[in-house]
């Protein structure tokens, strides 16, 4: 039977990443590392923003699911890909899959925003809504992938996701070699696993912290038990960031133990203020997942010594709630929503 799980079981180096890069190109934009200067004027230090909001199809993820697309054998391609979503990755998945002309299916939870459940759609994709938290519409990319033969393109826990989000460490590297701490948005841990792995290859005294949200933070709880465990997923203005890690982990645990300094948490309040802050002081739109690095600064969580990098991590918020939360309304989304 041919293998159709596109990751395999080995470890990851700077040597995949390295590869993705050169897989990535022409495929995905090399995004702009940015000053911030109101940041930078306000925290004594200078603070850059790597500007991954402004990526193909409004966020990181295009870059890990692009490169495993690619990798993909000539069987598995005809196969089709699937795999479950908040939103981000099923709508970068969806946006390869076209590329590459092939089939793909994301399942989604009812907790994911109706703007991001149309934008996978609007790509050509097949969209099916289970459940009501992403380990739910985890059970139905496994049912595809042992009934039909689909191939699972997992959004974080897999070789070639991690390495995909790595070449944006690459970059910030790079591009501002001076930086002395990077902040992470961090959910299943494929992104800040990928940056952390690129970035103290380049750099090996860089500080590397993830920033979550308070609410249903599953890599965070799992640190602090030791091993992956199951977290309630709730409502959060970090959509983006709910989830588990899979009691299964194979990569981003043991990446993200092994490799990260810090993770910080972040109420819901300090995410929208941060949204806020992007757009009133930045111009720049971004959601709450992008917007967690920016909370982190501005509540006083992260030890400041030298220049910082935070990744903006996505632009792909519903316009209506922005435009509520900049007008100064904190929503709180723990009641009714999904």
């Amino acid at each position: 039977m041919p293998d159709r799980n596109a990751a395999r079981d080995t470890d990851i180096g700077i040597v995949d990443v390295v590869a993705a890069r050169q897989r990535l190109a022409g495929h995905v934009r090399r995004t702009s590392m940015m000053e911030a200067l109101p940041l930078s004027a306000r925290h004594g230090v200078v603070v850059r923003l790597k500007c991954e909001h402004q990526q193909i199809t409004g966020s990181f993820k295009a870059r890990g699911a692009t490169n495993t697309v690619l990798s993909l054998s000539g069987e598995q391609r005809e196969a089709g890909v699937v795999a479950a979503s908040t939103g981000n990755h099923g709508r970068a998945l969806a946006y390869a899959a076209k590329a590459a002309g092939i089939d793909a299916v994301i399942c989604m939870s009812s907790l994911v925003p109706a703007n991001k459940v149309d934008a996978v759609r609007a790509l050509g994709a097949d969209v099916r809504i289970v459940g009501v938290s992403q380990d739910d519409a985890q059970v139905e990319v496994d049912r595809l992938v042992r009934e039909e033969g689909m191939v699972n393109v997992a959004p974080f826990d897999m070789a070639g996701t991690i390495a995909g989000q790595g070449t944006l460490g690459l970059e910030m590297i790079e591009d501002a070699p001076d930086t002395e701490t990077l902040l992470v948005p961090l959910s299943g841990g494929g992104l800040l696993a990928g940056v952390a792995l690129a970035a103290k290859a380049l750099n090996p005294a860089v500080r590397v912290i993830g920033v979550t949200m308070e609410r249903g933070a599953a890599m965070h709880a799992s640190l602090a038990s030791g091993r992956p465990v199951e977290v309630r997923e709730v409502p959060s203005l970090a959509d983006s960031l709910g989830g588990g890690i899979g009691l299964d982990n194979r990569f981003t645990f043991s990446m993200v133990q092994r490799l990260v300094d810090d993770v910080v948490l972040v109420s819901e309040g300090d995410i929208a203020e941060a949204i806020r802050s992007a757009y009133m002081e930045l111009g720049e739109v971004i959601e709450g997942a992008a917007a967690v690095g920016i909370a982190a600064l501005a509540a006083g969580k992260i030890a400041l010594r030298g220049p910082v990098g935070i990744v903006l991590s996505g632009r792909n918020i519903d316009m209506a709630l922005h435009r509520r939360i900049v007008m100064g309304e904190n929503p709180d989304l723990g009641a009714g929503h999904g």
